[in-house]
């Protein structure tokens, strides 16, 4: 991939990096804060969960909004949008207030993320969109590792760390409002329809579903678990920050993994990695060392999964369906990610603070021994029908690739195994 490209494309990576930061503070502290200010748990799972609501929105609504104003003006907007809400959190300690603006702040974030896919899509060409998109996945999912330690700066009851996240949010706007990478047409794609994905690849629909909703408990419960249990303000964020650090790095290696055999098998002996690490962290209760390099081995493995499985999905996949597939499973995961936080809380009430790791061990559990037989009664795909995996992370929580490039893989008949 040229330098030169990635060098062009450095004000909007700018941005995207405080964007990342934002996100990855204003989550954790307001798990903390709600905890703090003693919200029903019932109260703190719905106002989560209003994020991803907010976020499947503005994936569906922002194509049109983009068509009808333009990418600039949403994008200044939203961001100015995203900017407030934050700041209306300090002002207005209230569940209902806050879950309205988790909505606001969950549809402002998608739109933003929907405006810069277009732009780095535009930038990129076939050769090298694929790691143009896995360096904006990984420059967010940097920043939102990054963004977990901020919570060591102030204290959550204070207007400090809110104020700051307003700032990193409104700034982030003016390298990518001031950049010279030419504005994209509006693109329009035909659907595909969840039952379609079904036929084509059930593996695939299974996985993201499973994946996604541990994942949308971990971003949104994670940080309520560890201050639930004792842990000071710092243990909070060392804890967030080493899952989000396992996040990160693991997937790569992961993804280049399945490029070379069946993604089930990697799929399935990550689910029971990671299931197996969750047990042994159930049991600690103190934060520590021991406890900081599981956390992180558990990130790794099971925030690894969503990538994995949307892999997996393309390779069953003709390339003209590649790009309106995207869409659906953003639906799917947008779906899944709106029941996460509010079952998580049920199962906590039911069975106890101590059960939370217990969940998503049984989840991981399912995903393996699903995958694993599959393996074992399904026969592979064959390696030339199999595209190239790419780093793409949990979709609500980050971002959506919705531009994924149909057109460099090569497929001359439809795969018959799933």
């Amino acid at each position: 991939m040229p330098v030169r490209t990635v060098m062009r494309l450095w004000p909007l990576f700018a941005g995207l990096a405080l964007i990342g930061l934002a996100i990855g503070v204003q989550g954790s502290l307001l798990g903390i804060r709600a905890e703090l200010e003693e919200f029903n748990d019932y109260l703190i799972g719905l106002l989560m969960s209003c994020y991803y609501a907010g976020f499947l929105a503005g994936s569906r609504l922002a194509p049109g909004m983009i068509e009808r104003v333009g990418h600039i003006r949403i994008f200044a907007a939203l961001s100015a949008v995203a900017s407030v809400t934050i700041l209306i959190h300090s002002l207005y300690v209230e569940p209902w207030a806050w879950a309205l603006m988790r909505l606001f702040t969950g549809f402002a974030f998608s739109t933003i993320y929907v405006v810069s896919e277009s732009w780095l899509s535009q930038a990129s060409t076939n050769e090298n969109r694929g790691q143009i998109l896995a360096i904006y996945t990984a420059i967010l999912l940097a920043g939102i590792c990054a963004g977990q330690f901020m919570l060591k700066l102030a204290d959550p009851m204070d207007f400090t760390l809110f104020i700051l996240i307003s700032v990193m949010v409104s700034v982030a706007a003016v390298p990518v409002l001031l950049s010279v990478i030419t504005t994209p047409p509006a693109e329009t794609t035909e659907s595909v329809s969840i039952r379609h994905l079904w036929h084509r690849a059930p593996m695939g629909v299974i996985g993201i579903v499973l994946s996604q909703w541990v994942s949308s408990i971990v971003f949104t419960l994670g940080a309520v678990y560890a201050t639930k249990i004792g842990f000071t303000f710092p243990e909070v964020a060392n804890f967030m920050g080493c899952m989000m650090a396992g996040g990160m790095i693991f997937p790569y290696s992961l993804g280049k993994l399945s490029d070379t055999m069946d993604r089930r098998w990697v799929i399935g002996f990550s689910s029971l990695a990671a299931m197996a690490v969750a047990v042994v962290i159930s049991f600690e209760t103190v934060a520590s060392a021991k406890l900081y390099v599981l956390i992180f081995l558990f990130g790794g493995f099971s925030l690894s999964l969503y990538s994995l499985v949307v892999a997996l999905t393309n390779d069953h996949l003709r390339p003209r369906e590649i790009v309106p597939a995207s869409g659906t499973i953003i639906l799917l995961a947008g779906l899944t990610s709106i029941s996460g936080p509010i079952t998580g809380v049920f199962w906590l009430h039911t069975f106890g603070l101590q059960s939370f790791f217990l969940l998503l061990a049984l989840s991981l559990l399912l995903l393996a021994i699903i995958s694993i037989w599959r393996v074992l009664t399904v026969p592979a795909l064959p390696k030339k029908y199999k595209v190239q995996s790419t780093l793409q992370a949990a979709t609500v929580p980050v971002g959506i690739v919705l531009h994924a490039e149909g057109d460099t893989v090569q497929k001359t008949t439809e795969p018959d195994s799933k």
